[in-house]
């Protein structure tokens, strides 16, 4: 990476009060003065293509039918994947490469999904957002953090509506949290734990890479699937489903639950960007044949961070499990009672709180903190629905709340996560404004990634 191609510095102070811009920002719209769903003049109508049309693609395109989008492009590169959604959608016009897609629609579009595997968030959104065209991106934003650092800063630069597909910042279990939070229910909070089942159970880690070469399925472009990523044979131990366990293609479980999970202590307790984070990685499949491992992540990893004290709210350190690990049961929850598989635990001087992923209601431990919860008034808008707020937001009306200048920072602290798994054991120091690990510089490599020929950010 050249000086020429880093951003701008972004300071502390612009990522501890992203989220709290974007909350207070969002205002909803009656349904009387759209018309209903379903019912929006052909004006109001956002025409939508959807880059990555199978799997959680094709859900995040037919959520947006429903609240009224125009679907006039579908872009997979898996026509097998994609075909239940090419059923749906006959009158769009169909794709593999979406930059072709965008060659031939850019004037028939005012908006795109971005749905596919992690490696290719980054390039699809930018293309769109260059063509100022509206995004929105599942989760993690990105594949690198520089990459999640070049979206917030385009995103602001060419003035487009955008989102990222972490579904549970919309929920009333999400205001909650930030309410109960900042009310002070459980008083100051300065330990949060977070942990995910998903490394393992729905896909392997702490593997090498496979030798056996299987045709490739003709309905699948593998080039176009690899993307920016440099050529490997195909083999379906990578795709359609098992891609985030590896390296070169997913970010692991932190990436894949991160997003949806450390989403609500960051918002809640504005955290900003982290001083310091530490991985501690299981030794099996640290190492195939004597070398490192980096084809695959960890069996298990718990990751601490360290975030900064904030005005008058202490530091706070936060640590994620997964793989199997969880914090342990609060000695304060009823017998018989456990902690969800996947959820965040708050611990203040007054009590504790836990809920699960996505924005689940929050529990208070003791339960005779819930009086004074019940107290605390709601000054958080509620949004209408993650999707249709971006719709809504797409036609000049409210705004998007996991926008780019929130959720480009949240990706950050994800993706830093990440990266620490690269040297577990070792205690690095982060400077979030210049992107760099002071005390490690030989890791800076990894913060960005080289792009195949005609894949450039």
């Amino acid at each position: 990476m050249t000086d020429q191609q880093r951003p701008g510095d972004l300071t502390r102070r612009r990522f501890a009060t992203s989220a709290a811009t974007a909350a207070t920002a969002f205002t909803i719209v009656p349904r009387h003065v759209l018309g209903g769903v379903g019912h929006q003049a052909p004006s109001e109508r956002v025409n939508l293509a959807a880059i990555g049309a199978g799997g959680q693609g094709g859900g995040d395109i037919n959520q947006m039918a429903a609240h009224g989008a125009n679907v006039v492009a579908l872009v997979d590169v898996d026509q097998d994947r994609a075909a239940g959604t090419f059923k749906r959608f006959p009158k769009a016009r169909v794709y593999r490469d979406f930059r072709r897609m965008f060659d031939k629609e850019a004037k028939h579009i005012d908006g795109v999904t971005v749905g596919t595997p992690d490696h290719v968030h980054a390039v699809a959104s930018m293309a769109a957002m260059r063509r100022g065209k509206h995004v929105y991106c599942e989760k993690p934003l990105t594949h690198t953090i520089f990459e999640a650092r070049q979206l917030t800063l385009a995103a602001a630069k060419h003035g487009v509506v955008t989102q990222m597909g972490n579904q549970g910042h919309a929920t009333e279990g999400a205001r909650l949290t930030n309410e109960w939070i900042r009310a002070g229910v459980i008083g100051e909070v300065s330990e949060v734990h977070v942990w995910t089942d998903r490394a393992g159970k729905y896909w392997k880690q702490g593997i090498g890479r496979p030798t056996g070469r299987p045709s490739i399925p003709a309905t699948l472009d593998w080039d176009l699937w690899l993307g920016p990523v440099r050529p490997r044979p195909y083999h379906p131990a990578y795709c359609p489903k098992m891609w985030r366990g590896w390296w070169d293609f997913g970010t692991g479980a932190m990436g894949d639950m991160g997003c949806h999970i450390v989403d609500h202590p960051i918002w809640a307790l504005e955290l900003g960007s982290p001083d310091t984070v530490e991985a501690v990685c299981t030794l099996d499949g640290l190492e195939i044949n004597g070398k490192p491992n980096f084809e695959t992540y960890p069996i298990a990893a718990a990751i601490y961070y360290e975030f900064p004290a904030r005005g008058k709210r202490p530091a706070v350190k936060m640590t994620w499990y997964e793989g199997g690990l969880m914090p342990p049961t609060p000695a304060e929850m009823p017998a018989g009672q456990s902690l969800p598989g996947n959820g965040v635990l708050y611990v203040g001087t007054k009590g504790k709180m836990y809920h699960g992923s996505h924005g689940g209601m929050p529990q208070l431990l003791p339960g005779d903190l819930l009086d004074a919860a019940r107290a605390v008034k709601k000054t958080m808008a509620r949004s209408p629905g993650h999707h249709l707020e971006w719709l809504q937001a797409c036609r000049g009306m409210g705004t998007a709340v996991s926008n780019f200048s929130y959720s480009g920072p949240l990706t950050e602290t994800v993706l830093l996560g990440v990266l620490a798994q690269r040297a577990p054991g070792r205690r690095l120091e982060w400077d979030g404004s210049k992107m760099k690990i002071r005390n490690a510089p030989e890791l800076n490599q990894y913060v960005h990634k080289q792009y195949r020929k005609g894949w450039a950010l």
